[in-house]
């Protein structure tokens, strides 16, 4: 309740829970909608997503297949506008989206790519891979009528950097770099932001 004292609940969820997996666990993202918390899970080359009636679990199988599936597809940030339009956001080397419909286990439509380019997420020299700063664990959010795409940034070791755009999918456009790479960060970045009591 003060963001300082903390009580460990342990884990609340493993890709054993997911019937279908095999391990390569990676970031996950958590979010209530409804009453119900979904637990979206990059594990075993796909995106898995898991449900419970509280944050600390117990979190079971949804659906009991990926949601999505394909390597790309690991850090998932999940966004539900003012609308109540739900989307998916995830990609290394690449960033993708897709619509959720309300259940938040099902999407419509296709899978789509965000167009990579250097106005919209800065300018990378050298890998022509990553043409862009953006490498992976995309979060997403809305303040002030404005929406912000943060995203950690290459190379390695990752800085972590931001984008905005006036809608949910964009047209983007980079704004530079929040956190720089110092020596004793992480070697990996994945940013998050929430607001708690006024601040964020």
């Amino acid at each position: 309740k003060d963001m300082v004292n903390w009580t460990d609940h342990g884990s609340p969820l493993s890709y054993q829970s997911f019937s279908w997996a095999t391990g390569k666990a990676w970031a996950p993202h958590c979010v209530e909608r409804d009453g119900k918390y979904y637990f979206y899970v990059p594990v075993s080359n796909a995106i898995g997503v898991a449900v419970a009636d509280s944050p600390i679990g117990p979190f079971e199988d949804a659906i009991g297949r990926p949601l999505v599936s394909d390597y790309r597809f690991i850090d998932p940030s999940v966004f539900v506008d003012d609308d109540d339009q739900a989307y998916l956001y995830f990609g290394n080397p690449n960033l993708w989206h897709v619509t959720l419909e309300q259940n938040m286990t099902s999407y419509s439509g296709q899978v789509e790519q965000v167009p990579m380019t250097a106005e919209s997420f800065g300018q990378r020299n050298g890998d022509a891979e990553r043409a862009t700063l953006y490498e992976e664990g995309p979060w997403f959010f809305k303040r002030n009528g404005l929406y912000y795409m943060m995203f950690a940034m290459g190379p390695l070791p990752e800085r972590i950097g931001y984008s905005t755009a006036p809608g949910p999918l964009g047209p983007f456009t980079y704004q530079g770099v929040i956190m720089e790479s110092e020596p004793g960060h992480a070697f990996t970045n994945h940013a998050g932001v929430v607001d708690f009591k006024g601040r964020s």
